[in-house]
């Protein structure tokens, strides 16, 4: 460890120490110099009318003098204060918004006009050649240590900030699908300090996905609230119904099987998620397809159906204690026909082309019904619920999920 240390510092240890009080005297002009130099090339520092800002671009530059000033006098130990401030210069910038692209042409800059300087100041008796030569691979060492200790706090910085910020839109997320619904006014502050501009309506989206670590979840827009850290994953679209909503969410899904639950004013997130696992349920059945994302409002009479599935059963029990009586595989001929039936408005003629079978066939099949079920055909209410019990039992047979 100690060797790499000596190699890494091996340039300002070449270099004799009264360098530092050779040059130390003209630190002022080589400052004034730079901070010329930078404030009329680079546009970002030209702020002449902004001395607040000037004396931050100054302060910022001899700054960086004086570490380098330092680390002439003292080789060994000073790279941890150059370490230290630019980490925390990186990390200022980060927090007020801007990209490090400027200040890393400001360095360039800088280095070449004290480079210049030095070699315009520096006395031959003192500073030879070789001594000059390890005095430019120093500032050159010296630059890069900046450059990477400024861009080492600028990323952890960011990389803080974008923690917080998803810590802030996971808590906005389990916000908007509590129930009861938080106030207003806590949605608002909360989605201001997440940057998430707060929706008319807002639709839930549940997700299958892969539980396991190395899994990708879904590459949903950043606009969507999201969490897959559970399953099923959950996700919060903002104005489900704009335009290009449908398509967005189709293609952050592809591949997983998800549901989505009504669009609802913001306080009623809590509605649409309940709607939406129920949907995701029912697609894990195969009672609604599960090859694509669900969405609720193209379901409703058959969520309402397996709403209280014993309640179902209750009906069918009362309603289809005829077809008992038959053997299964013409009990399954007949329960198809009635349903048909039921659908066509009694058609016979389009039973038999929806079923494709000869309308005889389904005379007689009817003919049969008739016989079983008698008067009960003839009742609207029984030919109802006669439908509904007939369509839950095709459903969870898989034929008409569809």
């Amino acid at each position: 460890m100690s060797e790499r240390k000596l190699s890494v510092h091996e340039p300002f240890s070449r270099l004799p120490p009264q360098l530092h009080d050779h040059f130390l005297p003209y630190l002022p002009q080589v400052s004034e110099d730079v901070v010329a130099a930078i404030q009329t090339q680079i546009p970002e520092y030209a702020r002449p009318a902004d001395p607040t800002y000037t004396r931050t671009v100054r302060t910022g530059v001899e700054q960086g003098l004086t570490l380098f000033m330092e680390r002439l006098r003292q080789p060994v130990g000073a790279s941890e204060s150059v370490i230290d401030t630019y980490r925390s210069i990186g990390r200022g910038e980060a927090n007020e918004g801007r990209s490090l692209d400027a200040f890393q042409v400001a360095l360039r800059l800088a280095a070449r006009v004290t480079w210049r300087r030095i070699n315009e100041l520096a006395d031959p008796e003192l500073v030879p050649r070789e001594v000059l030569a390890a005095l430019g691979e120093a500032i050159l060492l010296h630059l890069d240590e900046i450059a990477e200790a400024t861009s080492a706090g600028y990323t952890e910085a960011r990389l803080r900030a974008a923690g917080e910020l998803q810590r802030r839109r996971r808590r906005l997320l389990e916000m908007l699908i509590s129930e009861p619904p938080a106030p207003a006014e806590v949605v608002s502050d909360l989605a201001h300090a997440a940057q998430w501009p707060v929706p008319r309506d807002i639709a839930v989206l549940v997700v299958d996905h892969a539980g396991e670590p190395e899994a990708a979840p879904p590459m949903v827009p950043p606009e969507f609230l999201a969490r897959f850290d559970s399953r099923p994953g959950c996700v919060v679209v903002p104005d489900p119904d704009g335009p290009g909503r449908d398509r967005a969410v189709d293609l952050a899904l592809r591949g997983h099987r998800a549901a989505l639950g009504p669009t609802v004013p913001v306080p009623q997130g809590a509605r649409s998620l309940r709607w939406a696992t129920e949907a995701l349920v029912l697609a894990r059945r195969g009672i609604l397809p599960g090859d694509q994302v669900v969405r609720c409002a193209e379901h409703l009479a058959t969520m309402l159906l397996f709403r209280d599935e014993a309640l179902t059963d209750a009906l069918a029990a009362r309603h289809l204690g005829p077809l008992q009586s038959v053997r299964p595989p013409h009990r399954d001929r007949l329960a198809e026909t009635l349903l048909c039936w039921l659908q066509s408005g009694r058609n016979a003629n389009e039973v038999a082309v929806r079923l494709g079978i000869h309308p005889q066939t389904v005379r007689y099949r009817l003919r049969q019904l008739d016989d079983l079920f008698g008067d009960l055909l003839q009742d609207p209410d029984a030919r109802f619920e006669l439908e509904l019990v007939l369509r839950a039992a095709r459903l969870r047979e898989g034929r008409g999920a569809g």
